[in-house]
């Protein structure tokens, strides 16, 4: 791990403070194995042309669920075989989430990021576990947190052997069935000495909006994407669908692939601008 706690290093690569903007990004749940590969494949090129640190992020189980019915995922064992896969056909780093202490092990001799799911930004024993892997943790916060409430999750992954802590800004609850976001949780965090990391995804969802699924609203993603790399955030994470109405997961809230090269490329001048302003 860098000395530094606002700079992460994934596989060579530095995240945070003066680097380069690192790009988070795939579908939001695993599906057909060959689909997984070519948008990995996509993202992974997309991203190396411009120069950009990327990893891939999937799940191979989502549990925050609006219904039972919903669609969670291939499962751990079958989910991390089709990760370790991708990694080592693409050669990126992977990123997945971990819901219970007892997966983190399994997870983490795949992932090189572990995940934190945002409403268990708070669960000691998961955070402990996650930090005793020794891989690079990233931890959403809460839809219910303050921006300064980070610092106990850090220092509970620090504290438990975490090699780096990302913290990420994906949104705070607006009443019922709605998020906004308030870009100066990115400057706080990275006051607190944080590297920081925005979903810009996840911030246009409406969570239970349609009854039985998390609404969103898409069209916002460019926008949000834009301010929070201005907003000083050091990597970006974008759920990315060739389909996104047909996604079997985050439907309503995931970039479509053909728009992905174009919003990397201004996310990226963006990083670029900020990185040159005055202090």
């Amino acid at each position: 791990m860098d000395r530094d706690q606002s700079v992460v290093n994934v596989r060579g690569v530095r995240i945070g403070r003066d680097a380069p903007l690192y790009v988070i990004a795939g579908p939001c749940v695993l599906e057909e194995p060959d689909a997984m590969l070519a948008i990995a494949g996509q993202l992974a090129a997309i991203c190396r042309g411009l120069g950009l640190g990327y990893c891939f992020k999937s799940s191979y189980l989502k549990d925050n669920r609006t219904s039972g019915l919903s669609y969670r995922g291939p499962g751990l064992q079958e989910g991390l075989r089709l990760l370790e896969r991708i990694g080592r056909e693409h050669d990126v780093p992977i990123l997945t989430d971990v819901h219970h202490p007892d997966e983190a092990v399994a997870a983490a001799q795949v992932a090189d990021i572990l995940q934190i799911p945002a409403f268990l930004c708070r669960q000691s024993s998961l955070l402990e576990a996650a930090g005793a892997t020794g891989r690079v943790v990233n931890v959403k916060k809460g839809q219910f947190l303050a921006p300064e409430d980070m610092v106990h999750a850090a220092a509970k992954l620090r504290e438990a052997g975490a090699a780096g802590v990302l913290a990420t800004e994906r949104g705070s609850f607006f009443g019922y069935r709605d998020l906004v976001v308030d870009f100066r949780s990115i400057a706080i965090m990275r006051d607190l000495g944080l590297t920081v990391v925005f979903d810009a995804t996840h911030s246009v969802q409406r969570p239970g909006s349609t009854g039985t699924a998390t609404g969103g609203a898409p069209e916002m993603i460019p926008l949000l994407a834009r301010c929070g790399v201005a907003a000083g955030a050091d990597a970006l994470v974008l759920e990315v669908h060739p389909d996104p109405p047909r996604a079997r997961s985050d439907a309503a809230s995931q970039l479509a692939l053909p728009a992905f090269a174009a919003l990397i490329e201004q996310a990226r001048r963006f990083r670029e601008l900020y990185l040159e302003a005055p202090a």
